[in-house]
């Protein structure tokens, strides 16, 4: 093996420690989002918007376009744990509108009567983090057609 090899590897081996633990502040910061969000959906609005969003989606976009410079490094592995992300907010939000719909929008009015956007919160940041998993889905086969 030669240096420009062994440079190689462990550029790989540092970047894929990196990677996993971009998941795991990944994973704890959709947690908190998720909470968050529940927590004022259930409240039917009583907290103020957690402002939270654009702080979320950048560390997940980080971890994403990291996780795929790995992968283009020559990184592979079989378990994909960025799905993990969109499974969850799918689910999230299905939940959520399915306890909304059978509670007749009662958690679509606050307790003075007006409408809060929960709700919809939740499915703009599921459809962001859907975008996110599409474009990295679309990264991924560039860089496979271009090899």
């Amino acid at each position: 093996m030669d240096t420009n090899d062994k440079k190689v590897k462990e550029v790989r081996k540092v970047e894929a420690i990196i990677s996993q633990n971009l998941f795991i502040i990944s994973s704890i910061v959709t947690v908190v989002t998720m909470a968050l969000m529940v927590t004022n959906f259930i409240s039917r609005g009583s907290f103020l918007p957690t402002e939270i969003g654009f702080f979320y989606l950048t560390v997940v976009i980080i971890y994403s376009l990291h996780k795929e410079f790995v992968r283009w490094l020559g990184e592979k592995k079989s378990i994909h744990q960025g799905e993990f992300f969109v499974y969850a907010w799918i689910v999230l939000t299905t939940i959520l509108y399915a306890v909304n719909f059978f509670g007749h929008d009662y958690f679509s009015f606050s307790k003075e009567g007006y409408h809060v956007s929960t709700l919809s919160d939740v499915a703009y940041t599921t459809i962001e983090v859907l975008v996110i998993f599409v474009v990295t889905r679309i990264m991924k086969i560039f860089f496979m057609l271009r090899k």
